[in-house]
C-alpha cells in the first residue's frame, strides 16, 4: 500500500541495512548461481497468472518460501518481492516463489483469495517436479496487503503452511480504519473525484498493477478518502453484509491449528494501523498459537522513518523464526 513517500523511505532503509537479514547465508548462496524461472500457475480466460521461482541452480531438494506482494489488493505485482527477504532466504537454501494474483476491483476479494489458494496448491502439487521443492516445508510471507493474504493463508491454505511472516499486515476488513473515510488521506492527499477514480479501473482483469501504479493508486486514494475500500474490492457492504467478510478475515479465523506466525509492524503506521497486528496477537494468545510480535517504535508503513538499527533488528528476526519451524533441530 505504499504511497510514493512511503516507498522512498522504505527503499532507503532497505538499502542502508540490506545485509542485516542475511544471517550466515551468503556463503551458501555463492556455491550455486541463483536462477529465476517464470511459470503460469493458473489461467482464467486468456489471462495467465504467473509466479517467479528463484533458487540455486542445482538439483538439491529445498524447502519453499512463498512471497505475496502488497498494494492494497489494487496495485503491485510479483516483481515487488522484498530484496532483504529474498537474499536471506535464498542464502539460507530456500526456494523462493513470488506470486501474482488478480487485482481489485476488476477481480473481487473471494477470487483474489482463491488465486492465492491456487498458487499455494500449485506449489505443493507441482513444486517437487518443477523446481525440486520440499513441499512438506512451506513458509508464506508478505507485506501490507500481502501480509493480509499471508494471514489469510493461515486459515484457508491446505495443507497448512509451516510458518507465516506478516509484515505490517491486517486481519480485519470491516473495521472503521477501512470502512470509514481516512482522515490521514483526506488531509495529506488531494481529494480524488469518484468519476476520475472509476475511469481508471473496470476493464479486463489484471495481475500486475505496477505498470500503471500511479493511476491505480489514485483509485486507492479515492477508496481510502471515502471509506469504500471494503465494498469496492469485495462487492459486499461492510455494514449491511459484514458476515460475508468473515471467511476472509484472519482475525476471525484463528484456531489452535493456526501456523506459527511472526508479526512485524511500526507503531505509527498511517496506512495499516498498528492495532491490526495487536488484534492478531490477541487471537494468537487466546488460541495458544506460537508467535512473535516485533514492534518498531515510531515507524510508519513499511517501517518508513523508523530507527535504522531497530529496522535491521526487526528484519534480523525473520530468518531465525522461519528456520525454527521449517528446520527444527
Amino acid at each position: 500500500m505504499f504511497n510514493q513517500i512511503h516507498r522512498r523511505d522504505f527503499l532507503q532503509t532497505v538499502s542502508a541495512g540490506a545485509a542485516a537479514l542475511s544471517i550466515g547465508g551468503t556463503a551458501l548462496a555463492g556455491k550455486s548461481k541463483i536462477v529465476k524461472k517464470t511459470y503460469t500457475y493458473k489461467t482464467v480466460g486468456k489471462l495467465e497468472i504467473k509466479a517467479d521461482v528463484y533458487r540455486a541452480d542445482d538439483d538439491v531438494v529445498r524447502p519453499v518460501a512463498i512471497w505475496i506482494h502488497g498494494g492494497a489488493l489494487i496495485m503491485g505485482g510479483r516483481a515487488g518481492v522484498s530484496n532483504r527477504v529474498k537474499e536471506a532466504l535464498l542464502g539460507d537454501g530456500y526456494v523462493l516463489v513470488s506470486i501474482d494474483y488478480r487485482l481489485a476491483p476488476e477481480t473481487q476479494l473471494a477470487e483474489i483469495v482463491g488465486d492465492v489458494e491456487d498458487a499455494y496448491r500449485w506449489v505443493h502439487e507441482k513444486g517437487p517436479e518443477l523446481f525440486n521443492a520440499d513441499t512438506k516445508r512451506i513458509a508464506v510471507l508478505g507485506g501490507s496487503a500481502g501480509g493480509y493474504l499471508t494471514l489469510t493463508a493461515g486459515i484457508l491454505a491446505r495443507p497448512r503452511p509451516a510458518v507465516l511472516v506478516a509484515f505490517w499486515g491486517y486481519g480485519d476488513l470491516v473495521g472503521d480504519w477501512y470502512s470509514k473515510p481516512s482522515e490521514f488521506y483526506r488531509r495529506t492527499q488531494p481529494l480524488v473525484k469518484k468519476d476520475d477514480a472509476m475511469q481508471i479501473v473496470g476493464g479486463a482483469p489484471v495481475t500486475d498493477g505496477s505498470i500503471n501504479s500511479n493511476q491505480r493508486r489514485a483509485f486507492y486514494l479515492y477508496c481510502r478518502q471515502n471509506g469504500v475500500w471494503p465494498q469496492l474490492v469485495s462487492g459486499f457492504d461492510p455494514i449491511a453484509q459484514a458476515k460475508k467478510f468473515a471467511p476472509f478475515e484472519p482475525v476471525r479465523g484463528v484456531t489452535k491449528e493456526y501456523p506459527p506466525t511472526l508479526l512485524i509492524h511500526g507503531t505509527v503506521d498511517t496506512d495499516v494501523p498498528y492495532e491490526q497486528s495487536v488484534l492478531m496477537e490477541k487471537q494468537f494468545k487466546q488460541h495458544k498459537v506460537p508467535h512473535k510480535f516485533v514492534t518498531v517504535p515510531n515507524a510508519g508503513h513499511g517501517l518508513s522513518k523508523g530507527d535504522p538499527k531497530l529496522i535491521n533488528d526487526a528484519y534480523a528476526q525473520v530468518l531465525p523464526f522461519v528456520n525454527k519451524y521449517m528446520k527444527p533441530e
